[in-house]
């Protein structure tokens, strides 16, 4: 199997890796994270590179391409730490694309364009991680050209900064998603920040107006879960390699007893577990996100098995990466610090590592 990018693939790297570097810096990622924990500017730079248009086709405004570019632009926005979710536009993108809705060129245009930032919120308390576990409502409208949602929703990204939300609920055929506006008199919205110092929100829905997406919910909100999975993959990768050219660059420059600390046998034996993790997490996030478009019960396995693998690499890297850096790595000005508690978040993110394991375990009886 070839597992060489395309020009067209290193280029998008290396636009959105520029972005990055001179852009989305350490100091400007602690402002952010210290003001609000999103920057409307930094996800108008993301829109202006064209990236919420990744996935959706063309013809809406959209550039057409496929997972492997959004592995590759979530693997540069990885070693960034950036917090603008920028994945919710992928997975919004991935559900609208597949919409018969009346209104769905219009959503589909809005999320293109970066006028709306539509986050998913799928979440319930206490459902833990499970997907049918969805207490949310859904009724008909008098008119029947709307419906009315009744429920709770938890860690929804971006919550408060979001234009609209895709919210699953139940209805008398089954599970269905549905489009939410933010300025609906029947939401509300409380927000609070997580370790990493992004922004999530619990939303209420008393009544809310909602347009029908697809009824077709348990499987669409699946294979979405799933792209999330990769998503979240790439990301770590991004983050795991970031982190550990930080802690070489520390090693070859920190001295102990007049020499540095990357001529110790023991620390660079370290460093080989970090890489040999690192690489293994890079392996099975390829195969989550190839596995994307194949059958229903293949690419549920393949994301659980990557999600796994990948939450046990970003425990060992992130443990070892503040290790290696002795007190300093707990401090708020190191940048591995930040990179620990995203790497934590992310391996919460769409299923923790014990859940996943269930999953593979589950598949195999």
């Amino acid at each position: 199997m070839d597992f060489d990018f395309s020009s067209e693939q290193d280029q998008l790297r290396e636009a959105v890796g520029t972005w990055v570097r001179r852009s989305y810096t350490f100091e400007r990622r602690r402002q952010i994270e210290k003001s609000s924990g999103f920057s409307k500017e930094a996800y108008a730079e993301l829109t202006a590179l064209g990236l919420p248009a990744l996935l959706l086709g063309e013809e809406d405004g959209g550039l057409g391409l496929g997972p492997v570019e959004m592995m590759v632009v979530m693997e540069e926005l990885g070693r960034g730490i950036v917090l603008e979710p920028l994945m919710q536009a992928f997975l919004a993108s991935w559900i609208l694309a597949r919409s018969r809705a009346q209104e769905a060129p219009a959503w589909r245009e809005s999320v293109a364009s970066g006028a709306s930032l539509v986050a998913l919120a799928y979440q319930e308390p206490g459902a833990r991680y499970e997907l049918s576990a969805c207490t949310t409502t859904a009724t008909p409208g008098e008119a029947g050209s709307h419906w009315s949602l009744q429920g709770q929703k938890s860690l929804v990204a971006a919550g408060d900064e979001a234009d609209a939300f895709i919210v699953p609920a139940t209805t008398a055929q089954g599970l269905a998603l549905f489009w939410v506006d933010r300025n609906d008199p029947g939401v509300a919205l409380g927000s609070y920040r997580t370790l990493d110092g992004a922004r999530v929100a619990h939303l209420s829905l008393n009544g809310a107006k909602a347009h029908l997406i697809t009824q077709e919910g348990d499987a669409t909100l699946q294979a979405t879960v799933d792209l999330g999975i990769a998503c979240t993959c790439a990301e770590g990768v991004g983050v795991m390699e970031a982190m550990l050219a930080e802690v070489l660059e520390y090693l070859n420059v920190r001295k102990q007893f007049g020499v540095p600390l990357a001529s110790f046998q023991a620390l660079r034996h370290r460093v080989a577990d970090m890489k040999t993790q690192l690489e293994l997490a890079r392996s099975m996030s390829y195969l989550a996100t190839l596995k994307l478009n194949d059958a229903p019960a293949e690419r549920h396995l393949a994301a659980s098995r990557a999600k796994y693998q990948l939450g046990c690499a970003m425990r060992f890297v992130g443990q070892q990466g503040i290790q290696l850096h002795g007190g300093i790595g707990m401090t708020d000005e190191c940048v591995v610090s930040h990179y620990f508690k995203r790497l934590t978040q992310l391996e919460m993110t769409f299923g923790d590592t014990a859940y996943h394991l269930g999953q593979m375990s589950a598949a195999c009886r």
